[in-house]
């Protein structure tokens, strides 16, 4: 069956796959993002996490009737400590617009932790709830009796999946973590189209390291590596931070055929701000085709801390 589009259309489609290879979104602050890749994540702060993170990738693309075509996806990530569970629960709700495609998933997540070593391991299970909705109005067949352009609607449908991961962390020293999600690579049936997206499994491992500057212990220097790859294309993240005794950040990131990152950011009492800004350096940056990618990232944490009230004693020897 022919798939016959604009010009246009096919390759942006094809500079996503190229440049990333994934269908899931990509974020610039993915050193903050962990619970949205992992479920191993959950509960390793010890304390109740919220992460809001909203990204325009490619800012200015547009299709031939001037539509705005580039990505934009928010999130938000929750994620708490739970004893009685002997682990911790996650909560992730991703919306992403890519094009003429929405994409609506809310995922649940519980991680087992236990003491290994000097840090604590979580190995995590997630179920993912995703509706997929494309608006084939927007289309342009070159052909009009194209079986797979059919529909002049909203076409839409909703399905389920499942992620596994582990993560393990030395507290203010070092994480490293391993998760696959889509598992079940389950499919979308749309009603009146033939096609079925499939999603497609994907493959994370992370690690990063906080390395507090010799001599200079308010100055910290914070590496971090995301590799991610669907076993058809493999992407890889380079970051480093430096921060200035844990209130303010820079740094830079390094997206490999895709973007040079730049990352700043603040802490300020329980919350922390981060703000990046991608330089891309694919040929979708080229011509004026796009203005980069912007991100702007709220997170707030705190710890539920039981009252310890005085007990007292009636002994009839203290009359």
């Amino acid at each position: 069956m022919k798939k016959n589009i604009t010009f246009t259309f096919l390759f942006f489609i094809f500079a996503i796959t190229v440049t990333f290879g994934q269908q899931e979104p990509q974020f610039s602050h993915n050193m903050f993002t962990n619970m949205a890749i992992n479920p191993g994540y959950a509960g390793s702060n010890d304390a109740i996490c919220a992460t809001l993170l909203v990204r325009q990738q490619w800012v200015g693309f547009k299709d031939p009737q001037g539509n705005k075509v580039w990505p934009q996806t928010n999130l938000l990530c929750v994620d708490g400590a739970v004893n009685p569970l002997h682990g911790g629960l996650g909560l992730t709700i991703l919306q992403d617009q890519l094009g003429f495609e929405k994409n609506m998933e809310v995922k649940i997540a519980y991680a087992y932790r236990h003491a290994l070593g000097k840090g604590i391991l979580g190995v995590g299970a997630q179920v993912g709830f995703l509706n997929k909705k494309i608006d084939f109005s927007k289309l342009i067949a070159i052909q009009p009796d194209d079986p797979l352009l059919t529909s002049t609607k909203i076409e839409g449908n909703m399905t389920t999946d499942i992620a596994g991961g582990a993560f393990y962390k030395i507290p203010n020293k070092l994480y490293v973590g391993i998760s696959a999600s889509q598992i079940l690579e389950s499919k979308y049936t749309l009603p009146t189209v033939l096609a079925s997206p499939k999603l497609a499994r994907h493959y994370y491992i992370t690690a990063g390291y906080y390395y507090p500057l010799p001599g200079n212990p308010s100055l910290e220097v914070d590496p971090s590596v995301l590799i991610k790859s669907d076993m058809t294309s493999t992407q890889f993240d380079i970051n480093a931070l430096l921060k200035y005794n844990n209130k303010f950040w820079g740094g830079v990131s390094y997206r490999a055929t895709d973007a040079i990152v730049i990352l700043l950011g603040m802490n300020w009492k329980n919350f922390h701000f981060g703000y990046s800004y991608d330089i891309t350096t694919s040929p979708l940056g080229a011509n004026g085709r796009s203005n980069g990618s912007h991100e702007v990232m709220v997170g707030y944490c705190f710890k539920i801390i039981k009252e310890v009230r005085p007990e007292s004693y009636k002994n009839p020897r203290f009359l």
